[in-house]
C-alpha cells in the first residue's frame, strides 16, 4: 500500500472514530436518565439474557447518527430495528453496534454497562468507541492510537499472573450447562492463579478497562461480534493483545470468534491459555 493510500485510510479511521464517539454521546443521555428508573425487561434466549425498550431506542439513535455521518455505510447491531442495515459491499464501512452492553447490569441497577461501536472495512477493524454513560468515560481508537477522554492511552507492562487482575463473564448459566464441572473447575483455578477475579458481565467495558490499564486481562466464551469488536480494537491500539478463540472454525476474524483472550501490554498468562485449550478440547470432542 503506497503512502497516499495509507494516509487516506488513517484519516478515514480518525473520522470514523469521531463519528462513533458522537453517536455514542447522542445515546448516552437516554441511558443516564433511564438508569435505576422503571425499565421493563424482556427475556431473549433465557432469563439471563435480557432486552429492554431502552436497548432498541438506543440502537435507533446510534444507527441514525452513524448513517447520517457516514452515508453508504451499513450497521450490524445487536438489536434488530427496521431500516438499519444498509447494503453490504466491498470497501464500505460496517458499523458493529451494541446499544447497551451489560443490559442485565443496567436492568438491575449495577453501574457497569456501556455503548459499544466499532467500524470495520472489508472485515478489518479500523475505529472504535466505548462510552460509559455513568462515569462519563469515553474510550476510543483510530487505526493506530487509543484514547481515554481525549488523552492517549499508554498503559505500562502488566504484572505477572499472580499479581494480575482478571475480568470474565465465565461461567454463566448456559456455559455451566454446556461445560459441566469444567466451568467451575476453571473459575476455581483462576481464583487461585490471579490476584483478583471479577465477574462484571459486560465484555465491552471490561475490554476498555484492559486498554486503560485498569484491568490486566479478560477471557470470554460464547460471545458475539458486537460484544467484543470495539473492545478488541481498543486493546490492540493500546498495545495489548486480543486473540479470538474459534473452537476449530476456520477463517473467522478474531472479533467474530465465539471466544477470546485479551491481555494488556507484555502480559501472557498461562492459566488463560490452558483454560482455552480445555474448553476447545471439551467442545470439539462432543
Amino acid at each position: 500500500m503506497n503512502d497516499q493510500r495509507v494516509q487516506a485510510r488513517t484519516n478515514n479511521a480518525e473520522e470514523l472514530r469521531l463519528a462513533a464517539l458522537e453517536a455514542a454521546r447522542q445515546s448516552a443521555e437516554l441511558l443516564r436518565i433511564s438508569f435505576r428508573g422503571t425499565v421493563h425487561a424482556e427475556h431473549k434466549t433465557s432469563t439471563h439474557d435480557l432486552v429492554t425498550d431502552i436497548d432498541r431506542r438506543s440502537q435507533r439513535i446510534i444507527t441514525d447518527a452513524l448513517l447520517s455521518a457516514c452515508p453508504g455505510s451499513w450497521v450490524l447491531g445487536e438489536e434488530r430495528i427496521s431500516g438499519e442495515h444498509g447494503q453490504q459491499a466491498p470497501g464500505k464501512v460496517q458499523w458493529i453496534v451494541d446499544p447497551i452492553d451489560g443490559t442485565s447490569n443496567f436492568v438491575h441497577g449495577v453501574a457497569f454497562f456501556c455503548i459499544s461501536i466499532a467500524a470495520a472495512i472489508d472485515g478489518q477493524l479500523v475505529a472504535a468507541a466505548i462510552l460509559d454513560p455513568i462515569s462519563g468515560d469515553e474510550f476510543s481508537a483510530n487505526s493506530d492510537t487509543a484514547f481515554l477522554n481525549g488523552q492517549v492511552l499508554e498503559p505500562g507492562a502488566r504484572p505477572e499472573q499472580s499479581r494480575a487482575n482478571l475480568m470474565t463473564d465465565y461461567p454463566g448459566a448456559e456455559s455451566m450447562l454446556t461445560d459441566g464441572d469444567l466451568s467451575l473447575k476453571l473459575l476455581g483455578q483462576w481464583i487461585q492463579d490471579f490476584a483478583t477475579v471479577r465477574r462484571k458481565v459486560c465484555a465491552a467495558l471490561s475490554l476498555a478497562h484492559v486498554a486503560a490499564g485498569w484491568c490486566d486481562a479478560v477471557i470470554g466464551f460464547d460471545t458475539k461480534v458486537w460484544d467484543v469488536a470495539a473492545g478488541a480494537h481498543l486493546v490492540r491500539m493500546a498495545k495489548g493483545t486480543f486473540r479470538g478463540l474459534s473452537y476449530g472454525q476456520p477463517g473467522l476474524a478474531d472479533h467474530h470468534c465465539p471466544g477470546f483472550i485479551a491481555q494488556g501490554p507484555g502480559a501472557d498468562y498461562p492459566s488463560l491459555a490452558s483454560a482455552a485449550e480445555q474448553i476447545h478440547q471439551l467442545r470439539t470432542d462432543r
